[in-house]
């Protein structure tokens, strides 16, 4: 499973919205997002233009385990 490189933090917000995530706030250049699907989870998302990749990799790999998915289905899911 190879990553994307192109995301960027509002990009991901977006994607998030499939999962039920919605953004609760903002400070400075991170945005973190929350949803209440499968228990509540937050999840800090860097307002970045790219996401770096091992940053990209550890957000995905959190929401995936708290889903319960891999982190490729995951990437299906949110269409990334």
């Amino acid at each position: 499973m190879k990553l994307p490189r192109d995301v960027d933090g509002p990009r991901l917000v977006k994607a998030l919205g499939a999962l039920g995530y919605t953004a609760t706030r903002q400070t400075g250049s991170h945005i973190r997002v929350t949803t209440r699907r499968d228990g509540e989870n937050h999840e800090v998302i860097p307002h970045h233009r790219p996401i770096k990749a091992g940053t990209l990799s550890g957000i995905l790999k959190r929401i995936a385990a708290h889903h319960g998915m891999s982190v490729a289905d995951l990437l299906k899911t949110l269409d990334l």
